[in-house]
């Protein structure tokens, strides 16, 4: 079923974007919401009357996620976490992490513009996030994920000579 979203939803669109989901979705929860409308071609016809008339908003909306494409093609984000065996993280890292990571750099990106793969991270190494700033600005966004700490290893079992000295 296809409708046009009346507000940003996060995991969903924009606002003004059309989508298709699933008809309960739609029926139970997005439109009583008021979150939604049917895509109608009456309601069609005057979402483009409203997207015609915000013209020149739009333009200032597209340039400021342009800046703000730009401050991240400049910043590079490393997010230390602990981690296990191997590369494996305890816990996961997810668009809210990104996001701190993110504002800490000096660069504001809401959690809910940013789409990780999986929506969670649960392995260090570079990783690829999509950030939605407006429905024509995408970017793919790189970024680290290291340990936060050396990797210690089990201590060493004592030799066997060492034991037999101990006890004579």
């Amino acid at each position: 079923m296809d409708i046009i979203l009346k507000k940003d939803i996060e995991n969903l669109g924009l606002e003004f974007d059309t989508v298709s989901v699933k008809p309960g979705y739609a029926r139970n929860f997005l439109i009583p919401q008021g979150f939604a409308l049917l895509a109608t071609p009456k309601n069609k016809a005057a979402l483009e009357a409203t997207l015609e008339a915000r013209k020149e908003e739009e333009a200032k909306l597209i340039a400021a996620a342009n800046a703000v494409v730009e401050q991240l093609k400049k910043t590079a984000v490393t997010i230390p976490a602990k981690v296990g065996s191997g590369d494996k993280l305890f816990g996961s890292i997810n668009n809210a992490d990104l996001s701190a990571a993110l504002a800490k750099a000096g660069v504001s990106v809401e959690k809910k513009y940013i789409k990780i793969p999986g929506n969670t991270i649960k392995r260090t190494g570079k990783v690829v996030a999509n950030i939605r700033l407006h429905r024509n600005v995408e970017y793919n966004y790189e970024f680290d994920i290291v340990s936060d700490a050396p990797v210690v290893a089990a201590p060493a079992a004592p030799k066997k000579e060492e034991a037999k000295s101990e006890q004579a």
